[in-house]
């Protein structure tokens, strides 16, 4: 029986989304309290903005959506949506690392300078000419 805890799911989020160790762990505590000692937790719970994250999760593969179908004693179909941790998959993902893409902005880790005249004739020739790369492959 495999257990994901909060560092694994952490590390893995970092891992495979490309955030801060701070922000996957945020993230990963949200997900953890959401799912309690379960392997699966109903749609329902979560809240759009916070679906969100799930649908994150989904695409990196570490959840899951299942649905069950019930017919109702009127003869109504009812369905629930469920999201289901893949622990194999966190757990993998937490041991990996895997990089990102990142942008070359943020991979220097260097602040955009201030513009100080905001004319909108001037405005783009303020900028370095690095700012216009937006995406590099590592």
């Amino acid at each position: 029986m495999n257990i994901v805890t909060l560092e694994n799911l952490s590390k893995a989020i970092a891992n495979r989304v490309g955030v801060e160790v701070d922000e996957a762990k945020r993230d990963a505590g949200f997900v953890l309290d959401i799912f309690g000692f379960d392997d699966r937790v109903i749609d329902n719970v979560l809240d759009p903005e916070d679906r969100q994250l799930f649908y994150i999760l989904e695409e990196e593969g570490m959840l899951a959506t299942e649905r069950e179908e019930t017919t109702l004693y009127d003869g109504r179909e009812w369905r629930t949506h469920y999201w289901q941790l893949k622990k194999e998959i966190i757990l993998k993902y937490a041991e990996e690392k895997i990089k990102p893409i990142k942008t070359t902005l943020f991979d220097k880790k260097q602040p955009i300078p201030v513009i100080e005249d905001t004319n909108q004739e001037d405005i783009y020739n303020q900028l370095e000419e690095e700012i216009w790369s937006t995406r590099k492959m590592d």
